[in-house]
């Protein structure tokens, strides 16, 4: 049995642009540019910084803090764990974004040890990244989920399940994007189903979930509500931005499109649009 679409969702985003939090981001250089201007799109502010003599003073400064693992080295690595060092003595949200665990043994044992370290409110990932951070078996395809491990209509509810396991094991909110989305605390569960294909087609926009997500989850206070927002927030963006594709446009127009439809979306075009169901 599932409830109709939440009505947090219309507070959230709404939340978010009267708050205006400022967000520390150590992401990976590949969608740097992009995060920031995701995070600048919904009304929050972003600051990029990953040297470890710099980290902690910067995390002082803003709410919440984003862990994207997407591009490591040694100084990023230290750079992370100094950060959510810092914030979870602040209280502040930490999402983790364990891009490509499973493709490496680095990217595996750096997010597991992320997790295991830090008092982390949301991951988000492929499922494929999630399981492997759980320590399951997982086809990761590099950054892209394998195709064993997608969510589709057949498997939903058994991804459902899992998902809900791995959360109250991890004790955080888990949001795993894909052409079904599944956001999940060990108490409740959503299925999402905004997103087009076309997201596939840029680099960054899970990247810039994750980084919108710390946005939402400084403003509105639960965790797993806040990451439901921003799926759905991301989701609803991709099928404006697909809506403006014309002929000769291709996903440079679409990324440009994506950002514009951040930037215009309000909490009551967000709550109209999203398809969001809660599982109970």
């Amino acid at each position: 049995m599932k409830s109709s679409a939440p009505s947090f969702l219309c507070t959230a985003a709404d939340e978010v642009r009267a708050a205006g939090p400022l967000v520390h981001c150590i992401t990976n250089y590949v969608t740097v540019n992009d995060c920031a201007n995701a995070v600048l799109a919904v009304g929050a502010s972003p600051i990029m910084s990953d040297e470890p003599a710099d980290v902690a003073d910067i995390t002082s400064v803003c709410g919440g803090l984003d862990l994207n693992i997407g591009t490591l080295n040694v100084r990023s690595v230290e750079g992370m764990h100094a950060a959510g060092a810092r914030a979870a003595e602040l209280g502040h949200p930490i999402v983790l974004d364990p891009v490509g665990a499973g493709a490496s043994a680095l990217r595996t044992r750096t997010a597991v040890e992320l997790l295991g370290t830090l008092p982390v409110s949301v991951v988000r990932g492929n499922m494929s990244e999630v399981r492997a951070l759980a320590g399951a078996s997982s086809s990761t395809r590099g950054v892209d989920v394998g195709a064993a491990d997608a969510v589709g209509e057949k498997n939903l509810d058994a991804s459902v399940a899992l998902v809900r396991e791995l959360a109250a094991k991890a004790g955080c909110a888990i949001a795993v994007t894909g052409a079904i989305d599944v956001v999940a605390d060990a108490e409740r569960a959503f299925v999402v189903r905004n997103g087009v294909a076309l997201m596939g087609k840029i680099t960054g926009s899970g990247c810039m979930l994750s980084a919108t997500t710390v946005a939402y989850a400084v403003a509105h206070v639960d965790p797993l509500e806040a990451a439901v927002a921003a799926v759905a927030s991301m989701g609803l963006a991709g099928q404006v931005a697909a809506g403006r594709m014309g002929p000769s446009d291709g996903n440079g127009s679409f990324r440009t499109y994506l950002l514009d439809a951040l930037y215009n979306q309000t909490g009551a075009e967000l709550a109209a649009g999203a398809l969001v169901e809660e599982v109970l």
